[in-house]
């Protein structure tokens, strides 16, 4: 028997960061938006625990215990008694370090996988407690939607949402480390005072209504210009994609995926053909949320 769970990437429309804690994690207030484009965890019962990866960037995935589907499997174990003897493997479609939560994806989905393989009965707040014990996203990528993450992200308030909204997505051509874009974020913001994050108003207000050009005027990432610091060729990419008509462009929580909002999925794909032809990028996908979270399928 085996159990396979879908889990999707996500877009952050806000990501406020707070200053420095004493624990080194920054108060957020980070809206998260659930996209379709989506990892898959198998998980089928084995010998020992291993982690096995294909898909675009595969390579890049560590396939120990690190990684957090592995990290996920032993933690739900350690908790109900089960010994982690489970093949894991992800069928990759997020990016890989691309700042849309892919490896978050597959702790949620190994997570809900392995409860569902071993029928340990687990309620949703325990697992969304492990969850956060895992990382900061790792709650939202199990729940999906639209939610508002505040603390480091992981105390998550749920969304309405009014409308689907379209995206397209541009992939680099190198990663970018989330903690390597926080330390830059705090180089910067040296000196100055850091208003505690809050989530603007008007920018929740346009999801409700799924209004695209009310959530394009709101739109922000307060870690994009550490993101651009480190990697100032993702200026080019924003241009291109604002150039090609996007009614918004931003870094993607800590990149290097840059995010377009366009006004429906006929303007997305012309976005996406114009960043394809602009050699700014590696990549282009196109998606649209919210969607649901993971999904056992």
């Amino acid at each position: 028997m085996s159990v396979t769970v879908r889990v999707p990437a996500k877009v952050n429309v806000q990501l406020a960061v707070g200053a420095a804690r004493p624990d080194g994690f920054h108060d957020l207030a980070n809206v998260f938006l659930a996209v379709g484009l989506y990892d898959e965890i198998t998980v089928t019962p084995a010998d020992e625990l291993r982690v096995t990866c294909a898909g675009p960037d595969a390579a890049q995935v560590p396939l120990d215990r690190t990684n957090l589907a592995a990290r996920a499997a032993l933690a739900l174990a350690a908790r109900r008694g089960v010994e982690p003897n489970v093949h894991l493997h992800i069928a990759k479609d997020i990016p890989v370090a691309g700042g849309m939560a892919g490896g978050s994806a597959d702790g949620a989905g190994a997570l809900l996988a392995c409860d569902t393989l071993w029928g340990t009965g687990a309620s949703r707040a325990e697992l969304l407690a492990i969850c956060a014990e895992l990382g900061s996203d790792v709650p939202f990528s199990l729940v999906g939607g639209a939610a508002l993450g505040v603390g480091r992200g992981e105390q998550l308030t749920g969304l309405d949402v009014g409308g689907a909204f379209h995206w397209v997505f541009a992939m680099a051509e190198r990663g970018l480390s989330t903690p390597a874009v926080f330390r830059e974020f705090d180089r910067l913001a040296e000196g100055r005072a850091i208003p505690e994050p809050v989530a603007s108003r008007d920018l929740l207000d346009a999801l409700a209504k799924g209004d695209a050009d009310a959530l394009a005027a709101a739109v922000t990432n307060d870690l994009q210009p550490a993101a651009l610091s480190l990697f100032p060729e993702l200026s080019a990419t924003l241009a291109a994609g604002r150039d090609a008509g996007a009614l918004a462009s931003l870094v993607s929580g800590s990149g290097p995926t840059t995010a377009f909002l366009a006004r429906d999925a006929g303007a997305a794909e012309e976005v996406a053909r114009a960043l394809r032809d602009s050699g700014t990028c590696r990549t282009v996908r196109t998606a649209q949320g919210p969607v649901p979270g993971a999904t056992v399928v």
